[in-house]
């Protein structure tokens, strides 16, 4: 007869027969991180705007920052000792405090459910972490808007007003998005990685007046289906993303974006009249030590509970770096 205690666990690695929760639940841990890390990437729409940096064996990282160079004639006979007008400072942007969402799981409750209850736990706990991350990197951007460059001579970020009451106002985004493209240009910034991020409504609105004479002028209708909501993929050349997190951001006064515990980076700023932004990937940077990733609880702890506690971290820190490219839309 089979010995029964050594029967293969479905989940365990290559069939093993050791008894720890480790061995016979592996592939399900795994699993269930990598279904975090999956709903974490699709919720956050800023991430991948912006440069991104992984710390190892580090608290911060430094970004110098440089002014430009000018050229000139040689005159024979004369030596070349270099240019003393370059000006050049450093920006250090430091790590937050741990960010973690967590949810605790009865047993009870998990084997009376109909679906999956860990599945939809690790889209929720993924979704948490990057709505609190696009948070940062929006409010980080909005700042950066309004700061003076850390270069001296180099020009600080900038505000498009586009008119009181006309955040919504399809023809107002678009004129804002044509100065806002012509600053950026004034600035010397690359084509490639300039963003123009709305809240849905300002991106739907846009894409309802396509057909129209206010948009006709700038870019037809060329952009593909309008009916399936995806048609509008830039304006004046640069991209354009929508999102729901930005649009929460819209009318927060100072004192609700004040710094909390855990905050080690600055993330107050006054977005009262905020009505988009329009940035260069080069004007923010993101730094992360601890990626998207997945911890539970087992042994005691599942005894003494009934239940499985799960958590799911990430180690993150945002700050502007090239405000000269970092520019908002305000309703104002």
């Amino acid at each position: 007869m089979t010995n029964m205690a050594n029967i293969t666990r479905p989940n365990a690695v290559n069939g093993s027969q050791t008894n720890t929760y480790a061995a016979k639940y592996a592939t399900s841990l795994k699993l269930f991180s990598g279904e975090v890390f999956s709903s974490f990437n699709d919720a956050c729409v800023f991430k991948e705007l912006v440069r991104n940096y992984t710390l190892q064996g580090g608290k911060s990282k430094q970004f110098l920052l440089t002014g430009q160079l000018s050229a000139g004639f040689h005159t024979p006979g004369t030596p070349i000792l270099g240019d003393t007008a370059l000006k050049s400072n450093e920006k250090t942007i430091v790590l937050d405090d741990l960010l973690v969402a967590s949810q605790f799981v009865y047993s009870l409750d998990e084997v009376l459910s109909q679906y999956s209850q860990r599945a939809e736990i690790s889209k929720q706990i993924g979704e948490a972490l990057a709505k609190f991350y696009d948070d940062r990197i929006i409010r980080a951007l909005a700042k950066g808007a309004t700061e003076s460059s850390v270069v001296t001579g180099e020009p600080g970020g900038f505000q498009v007003q586009i008119g009181s009451g006309n955040t919504n106002n399809a023809q107002a985004i678009v004129d804002g998005c044509f100065e806002a493209a012509a600053v950026l240009d004034e600035r010397s910034a690359p084509a490639e990685g300039r963003v123009l991020a709305l809240a849905p409504r300002q991106y739907y609105s846009l894409i309802s007046s396509v057909d129209t004479s206010i948009l006709s002028r700038e870019i037809g209708n060329t952009q593909g289906d309008m009916n399936s909501g995806k048609g509008l993929y830039s304006i004046a050349g640069i991209r354009i993303v929508k999102s729901n997190v930005l649009a929460d951001q819209y009318g927060k006064t100072a004192s609700n974006n004040a710094a909390i515990t855990g905050e080690n980076n600055d993330y107050a700023v006054n977005n009262t009249n905020l009505a988009g932004l329009v940035f260069h990937r080069e004007a923010c940077g993101a730094i992360t030590s601890v990626g998207p990733s997945i911890e539970t609880t087992s042994g005691d702890f599942s005894v003494q509970y009934q239940g499985d506690l799960i958590v799911g971290k990430v180690a993150m820190g945002v700050d502007t770096l090239r405000v000269s490219v970092c520019g908002s839309l305000q309703a104002a």
